[in-house]
Order: C-alpha cells, then structure tokens, then sequence
C-alpha cells in the first residue's frame, strides 16, 4: 500500500473514531434529556393523583376513582394513561384513553411487583409508552400495581430523526474525508514522485538539467525539493564542468598536435633534402653544382632553425597553460606601473612592425601601484602590442593609460582588420583564431590565452570593443594598490 493510501486510511479513521463518538454523546445528552423531561413529569403526576385513589377494603374489593382521575385538568393536558391492576380480584382498572387503545399494559405478578423498574417502555399496537409503575400498599399489604404512562411518539420521532441525521451525516463527512483526503494525500506526496523521478533520469544519466517544480509552503516538503534542487544544480554545474574541461582537453591536445604537425613535417621536409643533397650515394644526391647546393643547404638550415624556435615559443606557451590549469599562480608584489609601461612602450618600438606606433602621456600613472609581477605583465602587455602590429598592415597603434575609479585602464588599440562581434566571445580561447585571420597572419592561438591568464591572476578583467574592417581595442582593467607618489 502506498504512502497515500495509508495516510488517507488513517485519517479516515480518526475522523469515523471521532465522529462516532461525537454522534453517539450528542445522541446520549439528548435521549437522557428528553426522556427525564417525561420520567419527571410521570413522577409529578403520580404525585397529584394520590388524593383520586378511593379504596374500599370491605368486602374485599378495590376501586379507583376513575372518573375523578379523568377529570384532573392536569391529567387531561399531559396524556395520561393510568391503569390500576387490583391482586385480590385480578382485575384492571383503566383510564378513558387506555381503554380506547383495547390493550392494557403488562402487569408483573404480586411476588415480583417490588422487584421491577420505576420506569420501563412499552408498546401497544405499536405505540411506545414510557411507564411510570409502582406498587400500591395498604398496612404494608399489597393490595395492588399501579402504572401510570405517556405516549412517547414524539420523542421517539424525534430520536430517530436525530439518529439518522447523525448516521448520514457522518456517512457523508467520512466519504468527504476520503475523497478529499486521498485528493489531498496525492497532492502533498506528488512532490515525492517527482523527486523519484528526477532521480530515477539522473541514474539513467539522461538529463541533468531536470529540476522539480513546486510553488508550495515551505514546509518538509518544500525543504527536501528544494534541497534536491540544489544537489541538481551542483551536479550538473560540476558535470558540465567535467564536459568542458575533457572537451577543452581534446580540442587542445587536438589542436596542439596539429600546430605541432605544421613545422615537424617543414623540419622533416628539410632534413630530407638535406640527407638526399648530402648523401655519398650519387644516385640519390640531386645533379647540383656546389654553390646551388650550399645555397639550398643554407635555406633548409634556415627554416629548421625557424621552425624549432617556433615549436619552443608553442612548448613554452603550452607550459604556461599547462601550469595555469594546474592552479599554479605566480608570486605578486607592488609593481610601480608607470616605470613598467615606459619600458613596454620603449621595448615595442624595436619590434617588426608595418603600422605606426603611437604612445600617449603615461605620467597619469605617476605612483600608481599593481599588485603583480613585473615579467607576466610585460608578457600579457606585449601579446596584446604583438597582435595588434599582426593584425595592422598599416595604418596605427596606439598604447596609452588612465584611471577611473581606483582602477587603472591600460589601452591598445589598432586600426587593423577588425573581427565581427560574433568573434570576441571566443579570442581568449586556446588556438582559436578569426576566420579572416586563418593562413594570413601567423601565430598558433594561444598569446590572448596566456594573456588572459595573467589578467584573472591580477584580478583584473579586459574589455574588447571591435569593428570588422575598422580595428579593435582593448582595454585592461586593473585594480590600484595604493597610490604612493614616486620621489
């Protein structure tokens, strides 16, 4: 049996135990009401009709005065049914209105006359009477049973209508309970299946995303879903996390043996050549003169060295990266930003470069200090000058500073080829590259990565505002230590 159904059971229950109850003490109080309004008004009577009792002993005969008994107004008014039983002659003396019914009440015999009750209930054609009996004494003989009754009809009705309605009533109430209270049962447990249900996808592994939904009080209940709730929530945070992270794995392991490929299959091609050009077998040594030969050797070397330095630059980049998923960080300490910037600005100029640089005024930057470190800022500030030079084939590129709010804005921006809107989300991406960029411009995809890196590590952030065809600019953000002026 389900939870519900044992719920609804049990309340069912109490409620019938508790209605039953409840009927059967209002049906007591009012049964013990009526009937001792009747048993009193029998005992009042029997009191006032002493006087109408005229015996005659002699001649061993007892009569009662039944006219004179008919006649008591108060007799009259209440429906009184008298009838005496007189022992000595076995004979009935009866009221007017019980000898109309043609019955007499029964009479107990004269040795168990004292042992019956004050008050017993009869019928007669079907009528019920309260009885009101006791027997009659003369110089402690008994000489007869007197009975007086009332016609309880009324009273009866009336109890049985009240039974009824007690009995349907609470027939309905506990049918009500039942529906309303299985309705209701299924209702509160409903979030239970839900849970069940949840629970059951997540073994199955199909959707981590489920959540259950209830908009109900903040009862057991509530609490409990809103505690799976949150254990969902967590679980498919670190499962999506888990995704990302094997899915980054693949597509940089991906994307690292195909960089890697690219200058391994030059260093091959070349060492080939060089093995064939070089070699004592004169079948397979090409029909050169020794100038076109040493010409040719000189090439080869000189794209060897080109490739392997381009592989270092790839292993160091991937190093980097490789330590900054590990949680390594670096060690921070108060760098003065405008000594720093001067000597990034004066260093660029000696890169190759097609555009015009252009510096603005960096004594804004005059006792500015960075929590950081001088080589990974140097390292983030030249990716960003770096690409915006590759990405300007002419035109400008401008380095220059400000601040704004205790942070401090480093800015670089080119009139370059720009990149579409769609694009920014994706650049700080390891081996990600614009489309337009693709065979144009070198480079392996992992600089804005690096930089990246460095500018979460300094608990700082970098904005992108871009054009396609127009340039881009970035600004790097970073949080002021404390301005100390320089002496």
């Amino acid at each position: 049996m389900s939870i519900r159904l044992r719920l609804t059971a049990w309340y069912t229950c109490i409620l019938a135990v508790t209605l039953i109850l409840f009927g059967s003490a209002v049906y007591g109080v009012v049964h013990f009401y009526t009937f001792s309004k009747v048993k009193s008004n029998l005992e009042e009577q029997s009191k006032q009709i002493q006087p109408n009792l005229v015996l005659y002993i002699s001649q061993g005969e007892l009569k009662f005065d039944i006219g004179g008994l008919s006649a008591t107004s108060g007799f009259q008014s209440s429906q009184i049914f008298g009838q005496l039983h007189d022992y000595n002659n076995n004979r009935d003396l009866i009221t007017e209105n019980l000898g109309r019914m043609k019955k007499t009440f029964p009479v107990p015999s004269a040795k168990n006359a004292f042992n019956v009750d004050s008050f017993e209930t009869f019928r007669l054609n079907g009528n019920p009477f309260m009885v009101y009996q006791k027997p009659v004494v003369v110089q402690n003989q008994l000489i007869g049973f007197l009975q007086l009754a009332v016609w309880t009809g009324h009273e009866e009705e009336l109890l049985s209508l009240l039974r009824s309605i007690l009995i349907i009533s609470a027939t309905i109430m506990v049918l009500m309970a039942t529906t309303f209270g299985l309705f209701l049962a299924r209702k509160s447990i409903a979030p239970i299946g839900k849970v069940i249900e949840a629970a059951d996808q997540i073994q199955k592994g199909s959707d981590l995303s489920v959540r259950i939904a209830y908009d109900g009080p903040q009862d057991e209940i509530g609490q409990l879903i809103n505690t799976v709730n949150n254990m969902l929530g967590r679980m498919e945070g670190f499962y999506k996390n888990l995704e990302e992270s094997y899915a980054a794995q693949r597509r940089f392991v991906s994307d690292a043996s195909h960089e890697l490929r690219t200058p391994l299959t030059t260093i091959r091609g070349n060492v080939d050549l060089l093995q064939k050009m070089w070699s004592k077998d004169d079948s397979e040594r090409p029909n050169l003169d020794e100038e076109t030969m040493h010409q040719m050797t000189l090439e080869a070397v000189s794209d060897i060295a080109d490739e392997s330095k381009r592989m270092s630059r790839l292993v160091s980049d991937m190093l980097s990266l490789a330590r900054a998923d590990t949680g390594r960080t670096f060690e921070k300490q108060p760098v003065p930003l405008e000594i720093l910037v001067e000597e990034v600005a004066r260093r660029a100029k000696m890169l190759p470069r097609t555009a015009e640089w252009i510096t603005g005024d960096f004594s804004v930057l005059n006792g500015v200090y960075i929590n950081g470190n001088k080589d990974y800022m140097q390292q983030m500030l030249f990716i960003f000058i770096e690409n915006a030079f590759k990405y300007t084939p002419e035109g400008q590129v401008v380095f220059d500073a400000f601040i704004y709010k205790n942070q401090v804005g480093i800015r670089i921006s080119d009139t370059g080829i720009g990149m579409d809107k769609e694009e920014v989300p994706h650049i700080f991406d390891r081996f990600y590259r614009a489309d337009q960029s693709r065979g144009v411009t070198e480079g392996i995809g992992l600089g804005l990565s690096i930089a990246k890196w460095i500018i979460d590590e300094l608990e700082g952030s970098v904005e992108v505002v871009t054009r396609l065809g127009e340039g881009t600019t970035f600004i790097i953000w970073l949080p002021i230590v404390f301005p100390t002026p320089l002496e």
